[in-house]
């Protein structure tokens, strides 16, 4: 069996989705294919699902604009797709096409195989900066890891609470404007920041000030991957804290995708290092 898998969104033509994919097909001894399908604002969304439905593709990723435009489309929806609104995976099954959303737990994944520590404690003070699809996976995937304290802070308050809806019974969940954030970092173990601000070429900004208030030993998160080292990134270094990068999880959500396609889990391995010299090369 040769497997054919795609990517859908706009603009998508530097994505490295196809050589991520590539090198799984590779690791998991399997033919196939990853191609790009760049659907402009001004075709029918409609008519090109149409014709990758034609195609008998064994499985698509979504990303920007349609995460949220692809549902109506689906057939089913996975219980985490349900709850966090959006789909970046989609399964063709017997004609069927089902979503799926692997972010938050390819985050939690990079996080853990990282930091295994953190997940040892249940009870530790996590942050997330931002209020987008990405802060929403991210919290679902924690708070469903089972984690009691989850704050989150953004430049709108109202988008920050729009997310305590996935909020668990054993989750407690302040809701911070940045300023608010900025006066208490010494209060998290982890902060995660999942916004654009810092990316390829505004490199040099950062959402917030780390200095002079982050914990030493904290675990500071940029979900950003151009740059590698985000000022964010930086700041958090200069400050002594452990630093998790955001290509990592471009990695492992990958990797998630991938299983739910072929029913096979491949290893990272050296990818994370090689995907690094990539991006860095650009």
């Amino acid at each position: 069996m040769s497997f054919q898998f795609a990517l859908i969104g706009y603009p998508i033509q530097h994505s490295l989705s196809p050589w991520i994919h590539e090198q799984f097909l590779k690791k998991a001894g399997l033919s196939g294919s990853y191609s790009i399908v760049e659907i402009t604002p001004d075709e029918s969304f409609e008519q090109r699902l149409t014709d990758l439905k034609r195609e008998h593709i064994n499985g698509f990723n979504v990303t920007v604009p349609y995460k949220q435009k692809i549902i109506p489309y689906l057939d089913d929806l996975d219980v985490e797709a349900r709850r966090i609104g959006a789909v970046n995976t989609v399964v063709s099954r017997n004609g069927r096409w089902i979503g799926y959303n692997t972010d938050g737990k390819g985050y939690t994944r990079s996080l853990k195989q990282h930091y295994p520590a953190v997940f040892a404690d249940k009870d530790i003070k996590i942050a997330i900066i931002g209020a987008g699809g990405a802060a929403r996976g991210i919290y679902d995937a924690l708070v469903t890891a089972g984690f009691h304290y989850v704050d989150i802070a953004n430049r709108t308050v109202s988008s920050a609470e729009a997310i305590t809806e996935l909020q668990q019974d054993q989750t407690n969940t302040a809701v911070l404007s940045l300023a608010g954030l900025g006066n208490k970092l010494d209060h998290y173990d982890v902060i995660i920041q999942t916004t654009s601000v810092g990316m390829k070429p505004n490199q040099d900004k950062s959402i917030i000030q780390l200095a002079p208030s982050l914990k030493k030993d904290s675990v500071v998160s940029d979900i950003i991957y151009q740059p590698i080292t985000t000022e964010f990134l930086k700041q958090a270094k200069n400050r002594g804290a452990y630093t998790h990068y955001g290509h990592t999880m471009l990695l492992y959500q990958a990797q998630y995708a991938f299983e739910l396609w072929t029913m096979k889990h491949v290893p990272i391995d050296d990818m994370e290092n090689q995907l690094q010299q990539i991006l860095e090369g650009r």
